[in-house]
């Protein structure tokens, strides 16, 4: 049984997928919400919103992700960051998991990856959850209607979370797989009902893609000023940075919150809705968020929820501290229509610092930005990933290491040819810890946070009086209006300035060590604007 609106030409049947039980084309969220329910994949909250959980992956699996090494990728592919995975293992996987799907009903979704007609990639998305076809259809771009009447894919996503790879005989580490064949033009997902797997294969796809067409792909939010997208911000960041929360300022136009590229027309993002963190939202400081969590067909994952009035708990954490909504781009109400913008203005790094040492906000040099944009230094925070349970200080090249299937330099040299070629000011924004390292010291003010991006968007901040930091060389404003002196001062926030000074010279360090990888990668400007 087939039902919905498909390419006849492109059915799953012309891509030597057969013997499924029903197969379902491109339904609606109505429809989708519905089978999702018939099928007992979730329970129907208030206002729509569809409630369910991913069982014992409630993140990513970063180790479990591998890319198919071919001629193609041999010399193309950052094989220290991507694991690798033979053509035959691939082919072998995906006979097996094939031969799985058998007799199983299963949801296809024809997307587009990417607002830029110019540049999007055409994706199909075939799921075994009626719920991940959902996730699928709000988190990229949905095509108009006329649109999937002669859809053919570029790429394929399958998948199964039912099916359980074997190493020995699938070339890969665990019974969890993601594998990416770029010669095949296909994505396996096998073992794990986490969504967010979903759209990062996409991300992953593009990542590859784009640089060849010398577009930047960024792990990024991004916004611009109403009426005017020349004036165009974005925010980079790893997840629990504050891309989302950050870039969703009701006095600017939302592009998108988690991934965009930069072309030579400007920024365009690559999805159609926020996948959005959860864990202790609240209507008073991000009213809009928090509306989405009551509105028809956004997706509720892994929150814990009261069994008869289905209250959502945003405070407890017992199935997971990435506890997420998926949600369409629309639903937020200053968000763009076309999710395009202008090249950068504003350049803004996120890092969430769980040593205490960075301050709130500090501006960077075109050198300096490059050297902080190839750390990316940053702390895990809790639940991203499966086995972290607390903010863990890392470095993730490019904000995004995970996605990145090219060696760091090719986008770092992407991101400075552009900042080169349409100038922008950079900042590096911490959202991490005050007045202590984690477990002694606090959260930064979200308030203080606003101001000062506020004051930097509106071009104000350049206006402040800065100071050159003795660790990092970088300038850090000294007065900044509506921010307690003392935020702006780091040390001044410790009760013990020396143990500041030895955390400082410890994480200084640690930056150095890092990336001497970089070394002979690089120009001696960004090496020599490494540390003050």
């Amino acid at each position: 049984m087939t039902q919905g609106r498909v390419n006849p030409e492109q059915t799953l049947e012309t891509q030597g997928i057969t013997g499924l039980g029903a197969v379902y084309y491109n339904l609606s969220e109505p429809d989708l919400v519905t089978a999702a329910l018939a099928r007992d994949e979730g329970t129907l909250g208030n206002g729509g919103a569809l409630l369910v959980t991913t069982g014992k992956f409630t993140g990513r699996s970063p180790k479990d992700k591998h890319v198919v090494r071919s001629a193609t990728t041999e010399d193309t592919i950052w094989w220290e960051n991507n694991a690798a995975m033979t053509p035959e293992a691939f082919d072998v996987l995906h006979k097996d998991m094939l031969e799985h799907m058998k007799g199983r009903d299963y949801f296809v979704q024809d997307l587009f990856g990417g607002a830029d007609p110019a540049h999007r990639l055409d994706v199909r998305c075939i799921t075994e959850l009626a719920w991940h076809g959902l996730f699928c259809r709000t988190l990229l771009r949905r095509p108009e209607r006329s649109e999937l009447d002669d859809f053919t894919p570029d790429f394929t996503v399958i998948n199964c979370p039912t099916f359980t790879a074997d190493p020995e005989r699938h070339g890969c580490r665990s019974g969890t797989v993601i594998a990416l064949n770029f010669d095949a033009r296909l994505i396996l997902i096998g073992g794990t009902e986490y969504a967010g797997e979903n759209k990062k294969s996409v991300f992953t796809l593009l990542n590859y893609l784009l640089p060849e067409k010398n577009i930047m792909p960024m792990h990024c939010s991004a916004n611009h000023a109403p009426g005017n997208p020349v004036d165009t911000a974005v925010f980079f960041g790893l997840s629990g940075t504050g891309k989302t929360t950050l870039s969703a300022d009701p006095s600017r136009i939302l592009i998108g919150d988690d991934e965009h590229g930069w072309s030579d027309r400007g920024t365009f993002n690559f999805e159609g809705g926020c996948y959005a963190k959860t864990i202790n939202l609240s209507a008073d400081a991000e009213p809009e968020i928090f509306a989405t969590t009551t509105k028809f067909a956004t997706i509720i994952e892994n929150m814990v929820f009261d069994p008869e009035t289905k209250e959502l708990d945003f405070e407890d954490d017992s199935l997971t501290a990435n506890m997420r909504c998926a949600y369409p781009l629309h639903y937020i109400s200053n968000a763009s229509d076309t999710a395009m913008g202008g090249h950068p203005k504003n350049i803004i790094m996120l890092t969430c610092d769980a040593f205490g040492v960075l301050p709130p906000i500090a501006r960077l040099t075109p050198a300096q930005a490059m050297y902080h944009f190839l750390s990316g230094f940053t702390a895990k925070v809790a639940g991203t990933e499966r086995g972290v349970t607390e903010p863990q200080p890392t470095f993730s090249t490019c904000f995004g290491a995970p996605f990145m299937p090219r060696r760091p330099e090719v986008y770092g040299e992407l991101l400075k040819q552009k900042i080169a070629t349409h100038g922008a000011t950079c900042w590096l924004v911490n959202t991490g810890w005050t007045g202590g390292a984690y477990g002694t010291g606090s959260r930064m003010p979200i308030k203080a946070t606003r101001a000062l991006l506020s004051a930097a968007l509106d071009g104000s901040l350049e206006k402040a009086p800065f100071r050159k930091d003795k660790n990092f060389g970088f300038e850090v404003p000294t007065e900044v209006e509506g921010v307690p002196d003392i935020l702006l001062d780091p040390r001044r926030t410790w009760d013990n300035p020396e143990s500041y000074d030895r955390q400082a010279a410890k994480l200084v360090k640690m930056f150095s060590e890092n990336f001497a990888q970089y070394a002979d990668h690089i120009d001696e400007d960004v090496r020599a604007a490494a540390i003050g």
